[in-house]
């Protein structure tokens, strides 16, 4: 297992945790989730059928692991909301972190593109970090997402559409694009 274990780490290692910066956008937290991955790659590799590439295995476990993540933010956003009594005025707290270290180099129109990119849905988003930024295939990342490869063609479709709106109206300003 060791060396199974090593062969994933060396191969996918940078891809994943660049994968894990751009959907929560902040290095240490991205750090910590990198290691619960490898943490039930541990624990649940012996459940590993091959039924598609340890790749695309690897990135769903990363994009479950994401997805919780941001379940228990907004668990834990609603239960300092509701410690608080914020009476009529319906304020929320807002996430300032600022965006990775690497994006924070690139020019406007880049962080623009990503500050967009967050305003889309995770699925939306998910497709657009595996097919353009990971590089995935269309069949790549329809096993990562477990979705048919016509579910993925629909929704990058719809991410474009939406990208591209919030890019020639919005400048980026709106809401969750659905």
């Amino acid at each position: 297992m060791k060396a199974v274990f090593q062969e994933l780490y060396q191969k996918y290692h940078q891809d994943l945790f660049q994968f894990l910066i751009y959907m929560v956008k902040d290095r240490e937290q991205a750090e910590d989730l990198v290691q619960e991955v490898y943490i039930k790659v541990l624990k649940s590799y012996h459940t590993f059928k091959g039924e598609s590439s340890e790749k695309t295995w690897l990135f769903s476990i990363a994009r479950h692991v994401a997805i919780d993540h941001f379940r228990k933010q907004a668990n834990k956003r609603k239960r300092i909301l509701d410690f608080f009594d914020w009476g009529e005025q319906g304020e929320q707290l807002e996430d300032d972190r600022s965006l990775p270290e690497e994006v924070a180099q690139m020019n406007e129109e880049i962080r623009l593109v990503y500050r967009c990119l967050d305003k889309c849905t995770i699925d939306q988003k998910s497709v657009i970090i595996l097919r353009y930024i990971q590089s995935f295939s269309l069949q790549e990342t329809a096993e990562t997402l477990g979705w048919s490869v016509s579910k993925v063609k629909t929704t990058q479709h719809r991410a474009i559409k939406a990208l591209r709106q919030l890019l020639q109206g919005t400048n980026g300003e709106e809401g969750t694009i659905h």
